[in-house]
C-alpha cells in the first residue's frame, strides 16, 4: 500500500524542467522526509529531474515535497509513502515510477537510523535487530528493485550514503558500523553487476557510496550554536555532491566509495 502526495500539472512540469544539469532525469528518493532529504528533493529539482521520494512518514514527505516544488516553482515532484521493508512494495514503487516517466535515472538511498552506546560490553543486540532493518535490508530491496531500470537508463544511478565509521568502528557503535559495512558491501555486489553487464564497453550504470563524518543541518546548528561540528557535512552541501555524481561517467563513479570527509 502507497500514499500519493499529487504533483503539480504535467504541463506545469514541462516549462520549468526543461534546463539544469538534469533535465529530464527522473530520480527516486528514499528517506526523503528527513533534513538529508528536504536538501536533496530541492536540489534535484533545482536541476530540472522529475523527483519522485518516499517515506515511512507522510507529514515529513509531505513538507519534504511542498519544499522541493517551492523551491522551483512548476517542478514536476511527488511523494509516497512506501514500505521499503517489504520487497513487493519496493518494486512495485519502482515499477510505478517507471511506467509514469518512461524511466528510471536513480535512486538515492537516504534511509538513515542510529544506536549506540555507552562501551562494547553494553551494546544492546536490540539495535542491531533495528539497524539491520533500516540500513541493510532497505537496501537491498531498493537495489534489487531498481536495479533493472538503471541498466536501462542511459545515466543510471544508485547513490548510497555512508558513514566514516563502517571503515573504522568503534566500541560503542558495533551495531552501527556493523550495519552501514554491509550496506556499503550489498552496494559494492551491485556496482559488480553493473560492470560484469556493461562488459568491455564498460558499465551503462553505476552504484556508488557518497562517505560522510555526520550530517549537520540547520535546525542542528540551532539547537546547538556553540558546537563545531567538526567534519560534519551539511545536508546541502551533500545533496550538491549527489547531483554532481550524474556529471561524472559511469565508470569513473562505479563501485567507489566517495569521500566527503578525511578518510579514518
Amino acid at each position: 500500500m502507497s500514499d500519493r502526495v499529487e504533483e503539480n500539472t504535467a504541463s506545469e512540469g514541462k516549462n520549468v524542467a526543461n534546463n539544469g544539469s538534469l533535465s529530464g532525469a527522473v530520480i527516486a528518493v528514499a528517506g526523503a522526509g528527513g533534513p538529508a532529504g528536504h536538501a536533496t528533493l530541492v536540489r534535484l529539482a533545482e536541476a530540472g529531474a522529475v523527483v519522485v521520494g518516499a517515506d515511512n512518514n507522510p507529514e515529513r514527505l509531505a513538507e519534504a515535497v511542498d519544499a522541493a516544488r517551492y523551491a522551483r516553482g512548476g517542478a514536476t515532484v511527488t511523494g509516497e509513502t512506501v514500505d521499503l521493508l517489504d520487497l513487493d512494495s519496493t518494486r512495485a514503487w519502482a515499477d510505478r515510477i517507471e511506467k509514469e516517466h518512461g524511466r528510471i535515472d536513480g535512486l538515492v538511498h537516504l534511509v538513515g537510523g542510529w544506536r549506540g552506546s555507552a562501551s562494547f560490553e553494553q551494546t544492546s543486540l536490540a539495535d542491531w535487530d533495528l539497524l539491520e532493518k533500516l540500513l541493510i535490508r532497505t537496501v537491498q530491496h531498493t537495489s534489487l528493485a531498481f536495479y533493472e531500470g538503471l541498466q536501462r537508463s542511459d545515466r543510471g544511478r544508485y547513490l548510497l550514503i555512508s558513514a566514516a565509521g563502517a571503515s573504522k568502528p568503534t566500541a560503542g557503535n558495533a551495531a552501527y558500523s556493523a550495519s552501514k559495512a554491509a550496506a556499503e558491501a550489498w552496494t559494492l555486489a551491485m556496482a559488480d553487476g553493473f560492470r560484469k553487464a556493461g562488459g568491455e564497453a564498460g558499465p551503462r550504470a553505476a552504484a556508488a557510496i557518497l562517505v560522510v563524518k555526520a550530517l549537520v543541518h540547520d535546525a542542528m546548528r540551532a539547537e546547538r550554536p556553540n558546537a563545531k561540528f567538526a567534519g560534519f557535512t551539511d545536508v546541502k552541501d551533500l545533496a550538491a555532491e549527489i547531483e554532481g555524481v550524474w556529471s561524472k561517467p559511469a565508470a569513473e563513479v562505479n563501485g567507489n566509495r566517495l569521500w566527503l570527509t578525511e578518510k579514518p
